[in-house]
């Protein structure tokens, strides 16, 4: 007589029909309607002139593309800004760096984007989220080279005593690669919460952008108006939802600029409502 034995979990099954109609709604005509939107965005506040978006997330998760994405998607063409690393063995950022957005007439948009090393496994290899708290605090100056194994201190003279609210960041964005959620290391995961339950208590909102999401499946990567009718992204937001903690309505997926060289109409709109939500997100916090 022995105790029931347990059922083992069953694989992850991506084999069920697609949904009929898309949960959420995208109009995927709304591109310069969205890049007018974006230009405009006010911030009404006097002391923030723009909205300070950090990235982290792991080595390879698209945080440097993502911001080539952005500047191309304003630029009409491919943008090379940040340094991407193809081989994503290690983090090819190395300093704290903030890029600025200008579109066509070389008008700078209303926010920045801050890009940080990847986070990885180790203790003693990626960021170390102390920085990457510093960083949301305004504490870290332009230029602070990341040391693994050394976090910033109120000592160095790359740490901002007094930052301003232009300093600090107004939204922490995690990027998540759409292929990977399921397997991301654990470690990883929990040094990502490590962050996001301190933003948490800072009054600092979260999104996940969800990257990486043609390469789910051939039709996607074919043709991404089937993202919101796609049961792999849908699952895949779900896995993320619970590793991570945010809801499903702060996760976005898109798909980064990474082998094209000509610009693709719907991921720039994917791209563009991210963003928004983002801006909006935002300004509900602050009531901006």
């Amino acid at each position: 007589m022995g105790g029931k034995k347990s059922t083992p979990k069953p694989p992850e099954d991506f084999g069920k029909p697609d949904f009929g109609e898309p949960w959420r709604n995208v109009d995927w005509n709304a591109k310069e309607l969205l890049k007018s939107e974006l230009r405009g965005l006010q911030l009404n506040h006097p002391g923030i002139s723009q909205l300070r978006i950090l990235l982290q997330g792991p080595v390879g998760a698209g945080k440097s593309c993502f911001i080539n994405s952005l500047a191309s998607v304003f630029k009409g063409r491919i943008v090379v800004k940040a340094v991407e690393e193809t081989s994503a063995g290690k983090s090819c950022t190395k300093t704290y760096k903030t890029y600025k957005i200008t579109d066509g007439n070389s008008v700078t948009l209303p926010f920045v984007l801050n890009d940080v090393m990847g986070l990885e496994e180790r203790e003693e290899d990626g960021i170390q989220p102390e920085d990457i708290i510093k960083a949301l605090q305004g504490h870290v100056k332009e230029g602070y080279k990341f040391n693994p194994v050394s976090p910033l201190t109120d000592s160095d003279p790359d740490f901002i005593t007094e930052p301003r609210p232009d300093d600090k960041v107004h939204c922490l964005v995690s990027i998540v690669p759409a292929d990977s959620i399921s397997h991301m290391a654990e470690d990883v995961i929990q040094k990502m919460i490590t962050v996001r339950k301190k933003a948490n208590g800072l009054g600092i909102p979260h999104v996940v952008l969800m990257t990486k999401i043609d390469c789910l499946s051939p039709q996607l990567k074919k043709d991404l108006s089937q993202v919101y009718t796609s049961r792999k992204i849908k699952e895949k937001m779900q896995i993320c939802s619970q590793r991570l903690g945010p809801d499903m309505k702060c996760i976005l997926p898109v798909s980064n600029y990474y082998e094209e060289r000509d610009i693709n109409e719907k991921k720039d709109v994917l791209i563009l409502m991210a963003l928004k939500a983002i801006a909006e997100i935002v300004k509900d916090y602050y009531n901006l």
